[in-house]
């Protein structure tokens, strides 16, 4: 995303919210890797739950998190 990444409103949109909900990082680092959050299950169960940031700021919606980490079944030994 790199430059253009910042003349996204998204971006701006998030990093207020951000703001406004008191968080403060050190921002060091490299800042421009986005991220994601995955749940996988046990065995053959596979991906249960997969979430990339598209933008900056993206947030994974926590209920389904919780609601994929329900699903994963203990793998049978």
């Amino acid at each position: 995303m790199m430059l253009s990444g910042f003349f996204r409103l998204g971006v701006w949109q998030n990093f207020f919210r951000a703001w406004r909900g008191g968080y403060s990082g050190n921002l060091e680092g490299e800042g421009f890797t986005l991220g994601g959050v995955y749940v996988i299950g046990a065995g053959k169960q596979g991906v249960l739950l997969e979430h990339r940031e598209k933008e900056f700021g993206d947030k994974v919606n926590l209920p389904s998190v919780l609601e994929a980490a329900e699903k994963i079944k203990p793998q049978a030994s």
